[in-house]
């Protein structure tokens, strides 16, 4: 079950209506406090937010999602009507795992959805679970944990994918277009700074090992023994 919470209820209702013609069940909320009774109820499998709610607010409910053990690594996708990037990096930074701007198309929405969800559901089972380590870095993919000098930092589910996408490509430059379909398993134009949206915020919350993400100005990013911010 997806659950979006939206104020607007024209916006609201086509989302909910087109989700549930695509076979995606899905339930809207206009505020937080019913979607937080449905939460008590039963959990969805991805949260569909607004940023600008009457009372608590997208980003509020997105940190108490991150800080209760059953909805941690809830996907969750924000919606807001500002598309600066200070607010962008406010929501990743605080858990968001993908982000759009309004107006926006369905099929761009059910794209991002469906890359959530498949990403969540991907468990490789039976296979030999790898574990990146570089200069202080752990990343256990299959965990989805990471840690820095031993020190455990709190990733989104699109900040793992990305970060563990450019440590297997190690010493490899790629695209923000390569990126983009490798990490959120979609392209559309002009989405470019979706990816430096993600990898400012990935190396903020590395700390030192931030580093290790070097840009190749005019060309992408790579994993190597430096970088720069």
């Amino acid at each position: 079950m997806i659950y979006v919470v939206e104020d607007d209820k024209s916006i609201r209702e086509l989302v909910v209506y087109t989700l549930n013609s695509q076979k995606l069940p899905a339930r809207g909320f206009p505020s937080a406090a019913p979607f937080w009774q449905a939460v008590g109820e039963e959990s969805p499998a991805l949260a569909i937010l607004d940023i600008m709610l009457p009372g608590e607010d997208g980003l509020s409910i997105l940190k108490r999602l991150r800080l209760a053990p059953a909805t941690r690594r809830l996907p969750v996708l924000l919606l807001t009507a500002r598309d600066s990037e200070f607010d962008k990096v406010v929501g990743l930074d605080a858990g968001a795992d993908d982000y759009l701007a309004k107006p926006f198309g369905m099929m761009e929405l059910l794209a991002r959805i469906r890359a959530l969800l498949r990403r969540a559901e991907e468990e490789p089972p039976g296979e030999p679970r790898e574990v990146f380590r570089l200069s202080g870095l752990c990343v256990d993919p299959a965990r989805r944990t990471a840690t820095v000098d031993g020190r455990p930092v709190t990733l989104t589910l699109k900040e793992i994918d990305l970060l563990c996408c450019l440590l297997h490509n190690q010493g490899l430059v790629l695209t923000r277009d390569q990126l983009l379909n490798a990490v959120w398993g979609y392209g559309f134009d002009g989405e470019s700074r979706t990816v430096d949206v993600h990898v400012r915020t990935l190396r903020q919350k590395l700390g030192p090992s931030g580093a290790l993400i070097e840009t190749v100005r005019g060309v992408g990013y790579k994993i190597g023994e430096g970088g720069e911010e």
